[in-house]
């Protein structure tokens, strides 16, 4: 359109980075190399149980084959794909879940896995199934299901059903997302007993496939509700009577299109193929409202001046090297334009304004290399970038704030070693300021999403944006380089154990034990804190190619912006204004 408010501000920012002269292959090779094997472990969670064409053959499309009809081509990008912390021998939790556009409009979309035990709930499911409650909430956008959901898989339900965080949270969860004006909308699909009949009734819109059905409970509950507490011979040759009489007098299972459609009219529309009702899922997602992002826009949409393919040269495998993290910023943020908050303060830190297709956002990330003469707390001191010291610290609690008082949301790239540790480092305040930052990004009430680009160590890690601040996070992504503990693995076998190998040594005793169990301790950190264990257990919500973190900034960026709660008028804002006085005061 072309017509932007404080176009002296916003528009022709910074420019920074630099194209790459010498290429990395060997670096290049590691990092989609690792890339490689998370997708290979994708593919084998998603192809697992009834092929496709099984699927297709019974009538049904598969759930990815829904999306895939559901939502605008090219928008998709799945989370919490691999997310398995109970080891569920499929490799997932039972459903696919992601951010996708549907009709323009950005939605967190989730789908019943069918291909799996007619997509019963399995342990992990609940907890994802709020991770993807959590990312509509924060977002304000709709919340989309395709459902085909068989109940709690009976022999696990201790993992499933119960709990402060169980199988009936995510019913809990809708009613919030509703009383926040936030729409939830259903597709409906197969059997959906007990909690699958829940799981369909507490949506907003509900849209039926014709031979759907939803029910308190399924016919194999019916059948067993006056129990003995045993099972003897009689018993089972009762059990199996009843279901002969009901396969051959086609007696239908409770909940019906019949009762629900005819009768109570809880499903809204019923449709006799599986398209028509993902057609209808469209049509209500059309009606919603949506801001035309234009609205908020300070510049055109750019792409980044500098080549995101060249990030598997710029980020090292090897987390003992450095690097420029502003070569980073420049590959992810529109033409390659960034305006520096405070740059000469708080060196460790990498603070400013950036743009995602014409919308504005604030950046966070952590500087990398050596800082000499710095901090200002330690005389003659030799900081390291990744490491958080006071100004740092001090400087992003200004940042945030400023922000927050504007609805700026923001994008925070870590790559930590931890806060500064020692007498001096306390004497600093670092511990209070520490909190001071969490207290800060809880009070902001903005959408934050955070990339942790290499290492996520220690309280660094939930101080800079984390996936803990569960009122502000997004959702949280890593890639090939990704490695998130407290301490390596080496640091925490020497905690652990060197008071053990000191006994063994004045005992007299073979310290071949000990070092077996610290090696023992060092794998186990190496399998949960690498990529495939990050995603494994969702100390992130998807390991993201290098190439692909774009997608997600722009997926949170535009859903930030389609339906805020609030916003700052831009000639009202005083971010920008801060960051240029502090540059004509300081930078003369």
């Amino acid at each position: 359109m072309g017509n932007y408010s404080m176009k002296s501000y916003f528009q022709n920012m910074p420019q920074i980075g630099k194209p790459v002269k010498a290429p990395n292959a060997e670096n290049r090779q590691l990092l989609q190399e690792m890339e490689q094997q998370i997708h290979a472990t994708i593919e084998a969670a998603v192809k697992y149980g009834k092929s496709d064409e099984d699927v297709n053959k019974s009538g049904q499309l598969t759930a990815q084959q829904r999306i895939e009809e559901l939502i605008d081509e090219g928008t998709w990008c799945p989370l919490n794909t691999i997310f398995n912390p109970e080891n569920n021998k499929d490799g997932d939790t039972g459903i696919l879940k992601g951010l996708a556009k549907i009709e323009g409009k950005w939605a967190v979309v989730i789908a019943s896995d069918n291909k799996k035990l007619a997509g019963a709930w399995i342990p992990g499911q609940a907890e994802n199934l709020l991770r993807g409650s959590d990312t509509a909430k924060r977002l304000g956008i709709p919340l989309v299901y395709l459902l085909n959901c068989s109940g709690v898989k009976l022999d696990v339900q201790d993992k499933v059903y119960p709990n402060r965080r169980g199988g009936g949270t995510p019913f809990y969860r809708n009613a919030e997302l509703e009383q926040l004006g936030i729409p939830v909308i259903v597709g409906i699909y197969g059997t959906n007993p007990a909690g699958g009949g829940y799981h369909s009734i507490s949506p907003t819109i509900l849209i039926a496939h014709k031979d759907a059905n939803m029910a308190v409970g399924g016919a194999g509950i019916l059948g067993g509700m006056n129990p003995k507490g045993f099972i003897d011979e009689e018993s089972a040759e009762e059990i199996i009577q009843a279901n002969l009489n009901a396969k051959n007098n086609h007696i239908a299972p409770p909940g019906s299109v019949g009762v629900h459609y005819e009768q109570t009219g809880f499903f809204r529309e019923v449709y006799e193929s599986e398209e028509g009702v993902i057609e209808a899922m469209r049509k209500y997602i059309s009606f919603l409202p949506a801001y035309n992002l234009e609205f908020f826009r300070v510049d055109e949409p750019k792409l980044p001046a500098m080549l995101q393919d060249e990030l598997y040269d710029i980020v090292p495998m090897n987390k003992k090297r450095s690097y420029d993290m502003y070569e980073v910023i420049a590959r992810l943020f529109d033409n390659s334009e960034f305006m520096e908050y405070k740059k000469s303060y708080g060196p460790e830190m990498i603070t400013g304004l950036a743009k995602v297709n014409g919308l504005l956002v604030g950046v966070v990330a952590n500087a990398q290399g050596i800082l000499m003469k710095y901090p200002e707390y330690i005389e003659n001191g030799i900081g390291v970038g990744g490491k958080l010291y006071r100004q740092g610290l001090i400087k992003m609690n200004e940042f945030v704030t400023l922000c927050a008082r504007d609805r700026i949301p923001m994008v925070w790239i870590q790559d930590t070693t931890g806060i500064d540790v020692g007498d001096p480092a306390e004497k600093a305040e670092l511990l209070g300021l520490g909190q001071s930052l969490i207290y800060s990004i809880q009070n902001s009430n903005i959408p934050q999403m955070e990339i942790t680009l290499r290492k996520g160590t220690a309280a660094a890690h939930y101080v800079l944006g984390g996936p803990q601040g569960n009122d502000t996070n997004v959702f949280s992504i890593g890639t090939a380089a990704t490695e998130i503990n407290v301490m390596t693995g080496e640091t925490a076998a020497v905690a652990m154990y060197s008071r053990r190998l000191v006994k063994d040594k004045k005992a007299g005793e073979s310290l071949q034990p000990t070092i077996d169990k610290m090696n023992k301790l060092i794998d186990d950190y190496n399998d949960k804190s690498l990529p495939q264990g990050c995603a494994k257990y969702g100390f992130v919500d998807e390991i993201v190619d290098m190439i692909a973190l774009r997608n997600y900034v722009e997926a949170f960026t535009e859903s930030s912006y389609q339906n805020p709660k609030s916003f700052c008028p831009f000639h009202q804002m005083l971010t920008p204004r801060v960051l240029r006085d502090f540059d004509n005061l300081y930078r003369k």
